[in-house]
Order: structure tokens, then C-alpha cells, then sequence
């Protein structure tokens, strides 16, 4: 007699249930699934950026970034009025001020002398000279404002590879062309946001964040200078964290404090130029005039960078030098006797 088949239920056996089954059933959707996908429960799908949140703290903060734009446009007009010459300036003070953010220590006078000769220690903080040097370079960069948000990404960092970054044009899709923050907001959120993502190398992706921070929330508001400063008076702006009202209400007021302290610098920068045209007035040649403006254009220079901008002799340059040192007009920087740097004493 042939045994009955195992799957015929017999008068006393229960009716089996999805909680009997030793594997775990199948998940019945109208949406279809990826068979390949584990089957685990699936984090809630949800954009990175809430509008809704940073609108809401914009708001909150709009009597804030109306005094910012203002100082700001004060910034711009006496950019414009003092010469381009000025933005290397405050991009060297800017770049150096992120080198201690992070937590490197660079000096204007390396910056200048990397820029100028390429000239670097042959210690530790190599690489971090080149990542400071090369914000310094982005930040001087000329202001760009056409294309779309990822283009202008792209521009501002100077990286052509990141036009097939998919991550650039996915955190630009956050944030659409047609968004209605202010530059300022726009700005907070893209740096939050880029400090976030995994394709970019750790060594670059802090620094990246803040020159990308930085060059956004100029956007219009002039054509002489390129950035907003963000870290002179400090790394309020840089290290705010929590709710979006806080980064929000950090980064107005840390860059509202360096647009201070950037005007403070043209202002003493003006008045160093006015009393060293005073000073050699009594000077004959081109020299002497040269030399204002090439320590108004440069934060820090050695003597062989003057003589190839001037175009004089080593000998002019060095007598000169030590008219303007003696007349209290410069100092020197590294307490060398050779290969020496030269600054304005202001």
C-alpha cells in the first residue's frame, strides 16, 4: 500500500500559519523590489537637506544677514577701491587662519614663499603647506557666478575630474538652481554638506568645504573679490554644530565678525600706505614707490620676488630696503641674515 502524500492534512493536524515557517516570507508589495536587495529592514528614505528647516532658521536670522550684506558690500567697495592688489592679502590671512582650524599652523610668510618659489620644509607638514597654498590660490581666484550650482562647484575648487564626481551633482541636487535662500544660507548648507561625503580624500575634504563655503556666499555681491571671509576672527563658523538654526546662527555671526576684521585690515593697510608715501617723499627714483606697491600687494615677500616684480637690480632693491627698514616703513619676519622675508609694518 503506497503511503499517503506528506502534505495531506489530516483531521487533527492545525492549519499552518506565516508564523510556523522556519524562513522568513516574503514581503507582498505593489512596488517592485529589487531581487538582489538583502532582506533587511531598509532605512526611510529622506533628502540630507530639509528646506523647510533651513527657510525656517533663515528667517529666524534675516535681520542677521541683512547687517552681514551690508558690511560686506562695505568690504567689496573698499576692495574695489584699494586695488585687486588687496584680495591676496586677505586670501593668505583667510588660508592661514584655516590652517589652524585645522589643526596645522600655517604661516602667512610659508604660504607666500610656497606660492612664490614653491619653497617648503622638508618636514611633516609638507602636504599640509600644499592643501593651505592651494586654498590660498582657489580663494584668489577670480569670481565666478555663471552655470549651475554644481559648475560652479567645480570652478570654485579648480578640480576639472569633479565634473564626474557623482556626488557633486547629487549634493547640487539638494539644493536646486532655483532655490530661495539667500547665498549666505546656500553657503552654510553646502559646506555642512560636503564635510559629509565619503568620495572625497579626509586630507581634502575639510578644507574643500570651507573654500567651496566660502566662494558661494560671495555669490553677486561683487566682481573684485571672489570669497567671503569666513575664519579670521576665528572658527565660530567652521566648528557650529547641532539643529540648522545653530549652524545657521554660527556661521552669520563668525563671518560677519571676519568681514570686521578683514575691513580693520584694508583700513590699517590704507593708512600704512598713506604714511610711507609721506615717509619717502624725499626720495628720488621709481623704486621707492614701486615698493609701496608691491608690499600693499603682497602680505609677505623676500627680497629676489621684489626684484623680478620691479625689475631693479639687487643692489637697488637691497639699499632701498634698508631705507624703508630704518624709516620704520617694513620689518623682517624670519630673524635671518639670508633669504630674508619682508613684510608692512603696520
Amino acid at each position: 500500500m503506497e503511503d499517503e502524500e506528506s502534505d495531506d492534512i489530516g483531521p487533527y493536524d492545525r492549519k499552518q500559519s506565516d508564523e510556523d515557517l522556519w524562513f522568513v516570507p516574503p514581503f507582498e508589495s505593489d512596488e517592485e523590489e529589487d531581487p538582489f536587495a538583502m532582506p533587511l529592514p531598509k532605512a526611510p528614505r529622506q533628502s540630507l537637506l530639509d528646506h523647510s528647516e533651513w527657510r525656517a532658521a533663515e528667517a529666524l536670522h534675516s535681520h542677521a544677514i541683512a547687517d552681514l550684506r551690508f558690511d560686506l558690500g562695505r568690504l567689496v567697495e573698499r576692495v574695489q577701491m584699494m586695488g585687486r592688489e588687496t584680495v591676496e592679502r586677505l586670501a593668505h590671512a583667510e588660508a592661514a587662519s584655516l590652517s589652524w582650524w585645522l589643526g596645522q599652523r600655517i604661516s602667512q610668510d610659508r604660504i607666500a614663499l610656497f606660492l612664490a618659489w614653491r619653497i617648503s620644509a622638508t618636514g611633516g607638514d609638507t602636504e599640509a603647506l600644499q592643501s593651505v597654498a592651494w586654498a590660498a590660490r582657489r580663494l584668489m581666484a577670480p569670481p565666478h557666478t555663471d552655470g549651475s550650482l554644481a559648475d560652479r562647484i567645480v570652478s570654485h575648487l579648480g578640480i576639472g575630474h569633479l565634473k564626474d564626481m557623482d556626488a557633486t551633482g547629487d549634493l547640487a541636487d539638494l539644493i536646486p538652481d532655483g532655490s530661495d535662500l539667500d547665498a549666505i544660507t546656500t553657503a552654510c548648507a553646502v559646506f555642512h554638506l560636503w564635510r559629509t561625503l565619503a568620495d572625497r580624500p579626509d586630507h581634502a575634504r575639510e578644507i574643500e568645504a570651507a573654500v567651496i563655503g566660502a566662494r558661494l556666499a560671495m555669490a553677486n555681491a561683487g566682481q573684485h573679490l571672489g570669497f567671503v571671509p569666513i575664519s579670521l576672527a576665528g572658527s565660530k563658523p567652521l566648528t557650529a554644530s547641532g539643529s540648522v538654526e545653530r549652524k545657521l546662527a554660527g556661521w552669520i555671526a563668525g563671518i560677519h565678525a571676519s568681514i570686521l576684521s578683514a575691513l580693520l585690515t584694508l583700513e590699517r593697510l590704507r593708512q600704512w600706505k598713506s604714511g610711507a608715501t609721506v615717509a619717502i617723499e624725499d626720495l628720488n627714483g621709481r623704486i621707492p614707490m614701486l615698493l609701496i606697491g608691491i608690499f600693499s600687494h603682497h602680505p609677505m615677500i623676500a627680497g629676489p620676488q621684489i626684484e623680478e616684480e620691479s625689475g631693479a637690480s639687487q643692489a637697488a632693491v637691497q639699499r632701498n630696503l634698508k631705507i624703508f627698514h630704518d624709516r620704520g616703513l617694513i620689518r623682517e619676519v624670519t630673524g635671518q641674515g639670508r633669504f630674508r622675508v619682508w613684510t608692512a609694518r603696520m
